[in-house]
């Protein structure tokens, strides 16, 4: 496997394995939706929320410019022991979800860049984006080893497919808001695979750094 269709595929799996709980979110927030609550104000406050996560979780890029890659790909212990840790300690949710009924009102062309810009600055949005920073601590442990001892080239891969899955992961949650027993088999039976990928995910960064030839053999 190349390096950019490892990238595609680490920034795919490390997405979906950290922001499963996220789709339960948006689903409760989705179903909220009315004339002061918009679906802008959820896909910016996403967006806002899953950006701020991405900056904290850079440093580990730059530290894989300085450390060996073999050595970066020790961090990949980090997303087996949170795997190792769900296992241990599994969190059972109990999730309500509502059908949206409320639709929103289409403004104008005239008024339309207005509404965009205030749904940017709205507190509405702010709110979705401490939502997903405060849920993101996860994630953060995830990414620093996902980033470190990556190329650049690779860590464009990785956010450009995380930042299209973001709005992919909206408009999933945003459509099971019509079918709420889907959105229970998914909050149900989701979760628990979690932790597996998890651990999956930091056995793969391990073996794509090289980590274990420097285990195993004590080589750089």
């Amino acid at each position: 496997m190349n390096r950019i269709g490892a990238a595609f595929a680490e920034g795919l799996i490390a997405f979906a394995a950290t922001n499963i709980d996220d789709i339960i979110i948006l689903l409760l927030f989705f179903s909220q939706v009315d004339a002061n609550f918009r679906r802008q104000h959820i896909v910016f406050g996403q967006y806002l929320g899953f950006t701020v996560i991405i900056l904290a979780s850079l440093p580990g890029f730059f530290g894989g410019l300085i450390v060996p890659r073999s050595w970066m790909g020790l961090l990949g212990i980090l997303p087996i022991a949170i795997g190792v840790k769900q296992l241990a300690n599994p969190e059972k949710e109990t999730v309500q979800v509502q059908t949206v009924t409320n639709e929103l009102e289409h403004s104008g062309s005239n008024n339309s860049i207005i509404s965009f810009l205030a749904s940017i600055f709205s507190p509405q949005t702010y709110k979705v984006a401490a939502v997903a920073v405060a849920n993101g601590g996860d994630n953060i442990s995830v990414y620093i080893p996902l980033f470190a001892g990556n190329q650049l080239v690779s860590l464009s891969v990785i956010l450009s497919v995380f930042f299209l899955m973001v709005g992919i992961w909206c408009a999933i949650a945003y459509l099971l808001t019509s079918y709420p027993t889907i959105a229970y088999v998914l909050a149900r039976y989701g979760q628990p695979i979690v932790p597996f990928v998890l651990i999956g995910l930091g056995l793969f960064i391990m073996y794509e750094r090289g980590t274990f030839g420097l285990i195993f053999s004590g080589r750089t």
